[in-house]
């Protein structure tokens, strides 16, 4: 049998999931094969007592036949034709592939296929900080980035999903849930639930005194949602901090974890009379991983355990502030029931992450980790910080190779990946990948103290702005990797580790294909010259630091250009549907350090030409002869700060 245009999906009465698989495939169809005329075959699906989210594939004559026995059995199904046979990738949108139609696609006679058991039993995505998402609009759309998401999951193999933060885990768990997915919640969101303030807000929000209330909005969240859920059970407080920063009465950790073990049980009992059976976890975070290896907390036996990365890909407890135990998070061998991850390919710390650029610890360390999960038996539930997808695609990818078979080597998945969609530029493409994970600065003796785009802007940001007020303290927020005497050692540390990396990042590479200029070249220039702001950025505060103002107002206004550029690098790459999706990089914010040197230009302005502001105007106007010769202060309007940069540099570059 041949597949064309003209192919027919038969299923009867189709649930909305199915629904929606099965017009992805025939939108598949139109895109792959060019209109015709010739009957196109039958692809027939068939009620068939397999186990959860299995299928099978069978040619039989001019039909295709597809056996499954629930919504994503058929929806895997539905997705592995579009795979297998039409040769639509699961990055498809988000790596732009190009598609060269051909008439009809010939299924062997013989042809089958069928689903094999995934090695993690719930995987899916937590779409966080997900701030390029939000703003950005695809054919005029809010909801249709959101739907080419939860497609790219469920073609990966995931089934669950956390879709969004706050108000966008709620505008889009409906869609989630029309198009297959279970939907699980953020470990500050307990039953995906509205946050008690937001619904009472003239009430404190204890549990032990308003217990009717917060049950009223777990009903509420049960009832709204239905049966495909993984329901997060917790108590933590409102918003994403313990309850306890605002209740001094819980001072101890027995006192806290009796609170929480008894929430968590009301959570479970409700969960159970309404669902019986139905799937329920708790995060082991921060405190609530301390009060769990304390004993204080007491869990019901068939939760599952989630146990979270640093953000950075290593199997310990984050790092919050300057204080970083790196306590190990994973199950020990007594730990008893189901266990799970959290696990970050997108982290956003305001210190060193990364968040518009891919995950910078090298691939083969979170192959290690992964098998270190694997191996503790954390393997019922896998949720990954997707954040925004595109800039993560290659993690995102080579995750769900994992959590879909089990041990897959880093290498082996870079040949794989680089030859499936970069083509005739595989090669040159995962040398490129390998110089990113090379070019990283490592800023602590880990191997996972690697350096994301948030610390080529954060430390220059803290710098400059405890430089503008005032005296050579060091900034103690920086202490968690420069804890020096003074705000010099600081600026020297940070310039000379920054200066280390900008040559290795390289120059953009003018033949590259659109998808290498979009992914690893365009990551690889946003640190160049974040990096290379980030030198200038720590020596005009050094300069500043020893009276050479004018020198260091001129060092402020290049450093401001390097990350203007780094901006317009992103924004460069916004072609075709990606018009606008860097508009709203609002966490590590480039422009916005941009913004902030600006300003220090400003304050340095005004320590070496103020308060009259027309002895630097006369150094780059006059000949030095007329400079020298003073009858009046200046005979044209007072310059703007980047106007005199502009007229400064020129000289200097005379």
């Amino acid at each position: 049998m041949n597949l064309n245009r003209n192919t027919r999906i038969d299923c009867t009465e189709p649930t909305a999931p199915v629904q929606w698989a099965v017009e992805v495939l025939y939108r598949d169809l139109k895109t792959v094969c060019r209109p015709t005329r010739k009957p196109g075959g039958v692809i027939c699906l068939q009620q068939h007592n397999c186990p959860p989210e299995s299928w099978e594939l069978v040619a039989e004559k001019e039909k295709l036949i597809l056996r499954a026995g629930d919504n994503r059995g058929y929806i895997y199904g539905l997705l592995a034709i579009s795979r297998r046979l039409l040769g639509v990738t699961d990055f498809w949108f988000w790596n732009d592939q190009q598609f060269s139609p051909v008439e009809e696609i010939p299924v062997p006679a013989d042809f089958s296929l069928g689903s094999r058991p995934a090695a993690v039993k719930w995987r899916g995505w937590f779409v966080n900080d997900e701030v390029l998402l939000h703003r950005w609009q695809l054919d005029g759309s809010r909801e249709k980035p959101w739907e080419m998401v939860f497609e790219a999951l469920l073609r990966c193999g995931g089934n669950m999903v956390i879709p969004g933060t706050g108000e966008n885990a709620l505008r889009y768990r409906g869609l989630a849930q029309r198009m297959g997915l279970a939907v699980t919640h953020h470990h500050a969101e307990p039953l995906g639930a509205r946050m008690f303030g937001e619904a009472y807000p003239d009430l404190e929000p204890r549990y032990d005194q308003y217990p009717a209330e917060f049950e009223a909005l777990w009903a509420e969240a049960l009832e709204e949602q239905g049966n495909d859920v993984v329901w997060n059970l917790g108590f933590r407080g409102q918003g994403d901090r313990p309850f306890w920063a605002d209740d001094p009465r819980y001072d101890t950790q027995r006192s806290r974890g009796q609170l929480i073990s008894a929430v968590i049980r009301r959570q479970y009992e409700m969960v159970q009379q309404c669902y019986p059976g139905a799937a329920c976890a708790t995060n082991l975070y921060g405190e609530i991983m301390e009060l769990y290896r304390a004993g204080c907390l007491q869990l019901p036996a068939g939760v599952i355990k989630i146990w979270a990365d640093n953000g950075y890909g290593a199997m310990v407890s984050r790092r919050q502030g300057n204080h970083d135990p790196r306590v190990p998070a994973l199950p020990a061998p007594e730990d008893e029931g189901p266990h799970g991850i959290y696990y970050h390919a997108s982290f956003y710390d305001l210190q060193a992450a990364n968040h518009i650029t891919m995950l910078p610890t090298s691939l083969s360390f979170v192959e290690r980790e992964l098998e270190r999960v694997r191996h503790s038996g954390a393997n019922d539930y896998w949720i990954i910080n997707c954040s925004n997808v595109k800039p993560h695609v290659f993690t995102l990818a080579y995750i769900a190779r994992i959590w879909q078979e089990g041990t897959v080597p880093a290498e082996t998945f870079l040949t794989d990946y680089t030859c499936l969609y970069y083509g005739a530029q595989a090669q040159q493409a995962a040398g490129y990948f390998r110089r990113y994970y090379a070019s990283a600065i490592h800023f602590g003796p880990h191997e996972d103290n690697v350096a994301g785009d948030q610390f080529a802007n954060y430390p220059a940001r803290l710098l400059v702005s405890r430089y503008m007020r005032g005296g050579a303290e060091p900034e103690h927020e920086l202490d968690w990797a420069a804890p020096f005497a003074t705000l010099e050692e600081q600026a020297r540390w940070y310039r000379d580790l920054c200066g280390q990396a900008v040559q290795r990042y390289g120059e953009p590479e003018p033949a590259a294909s659109t998808l290498l200029a979009d992914s690893v070249l365009l990551q690889m220039e946003i640190y160049r010259r974040c990096y290379a702001g980030a030198v200038l950025a720590a020596q005009a505060v050094l300069d500043g630091l020893h009276g050479e103002y004018k020198a260091a107002f001129l060092k402020a206004g290049d450093a401001r250009e390097e990350y203007l550029a780094a901006d317009a690098a992103m924004r460069g790459r916004e072609h075709d549907h990606w018009k606008g999706f860097y508009r709203n990089e609002c966490l590590t914010d480039v422009k916005h350090t941009a913004w902030l040197l600006r300003t220090l230009m400003g304050y340095l302005r005004n320590q070496g030409d103020g308060p009259y502001f027309y002895t630097w105007q006369r150094d780059v106007l006059y000949t030095p002869a007329q400079a020298r010769v003073m009858l009046i202060t200046n005979m044209e309007n007072h310059m703007e700060d980047l106007e005199l940069y502009r007229a400064l540099r020129k000289q200097k570059n005379q």
